[in-house]
């Protein structure tokens, strides 16, 4: 088992290594800070799991899973320059990619969100890969697929089916509304409720009658 002060030294160096190269959020400079129910690190490999509703947060964008694991790169050491307590073989670097695994879910800043099994982001290429059972939702436009590869940056993302051909099942699929077909929808509705309760819109054989003298 490993002392206390091992365990904090990886701590340290995780997250020292997080905020260089990763980007979850687009253009972000700011540190990637991961939450769970119970973590654990490994300085052999240079990884740090996260289990229990494990939640990786950069500025408004978030990537949740039921676990997270932390791929650090990793570094020799130089003779003599390892701190006290640590593996004086290797040292770990930045992160290099995220690995999430179970009810995957994944929001971008500009609210674009991705549901999957399992997913891998790519620190290095800052693109997030999501398999298994994938929606992907922006706006009201939804796409359907089996895996799925977005990239953080520049938004775009390429989705791919189970089988290919006319006749066959679990190919993508994609539902696209037109651009403001849903503000004219509410507007077009809106004008015609208030059209029925104007009183102006009333017709003469509505109006009530004088009393007759």
């Amino acid at each position: 088992m490993k002392s206390l002060i091992a365990m904090a030294l990886a701590v340290a160096t995780l997250a020292a290594a997080q905020p260089a190269a990763a980007q979850l959020a687009k253009n972000s400079k700011g540190p990637i800070d991961i939450t769970a129910d119970e973590g654990e690190t490994h300085n052999a490999d240079c990884t740090a799991i996260w289990r229990g509703s494990a939640e990786a947060l950069q500025e408004t964008s978030r990537l949740r899973s039921d676990v997270l694991i932390a791929h650090m790169e990793v570094k020799k050491n130089k003779p003599g320059g390892a701190a006290p307590g640590a593996d004086s073989g290797s040292a770990c670097g930045e992160m290099v990619s995220l690995e999430a695994k179970g009810n995957v879910y994944y929001v971008s800043a500009d609210g674009r969100r991705v549901h999957g099994d399992a997913g891998l982001y790519d620190a290095i290429n800052t693109t997030l890969t999501v398999t298994g059972d994938v929606v992907a939702v922006d706006g009201q436009n939804v796409m359907r697929g089996t895996r799925m590869v977005y990239n953080t940056q520049t938004g775009e993302g390429r989705v791919e089916g189970g089988a290919k051909g006319p006749s066959a099942k679990n190919r993508p699929r994609g539902v696209f509304y037109p651009k403001n077909s849903s503000d004219q929808a509410a507007t077009s509705s809106a004008a015609t409720s208030s059209a029925a309760t104007s009183p102006a819109a009333a017709s003469p054989a509505d109006k009530p009658k004088k009393a007759a003298k």
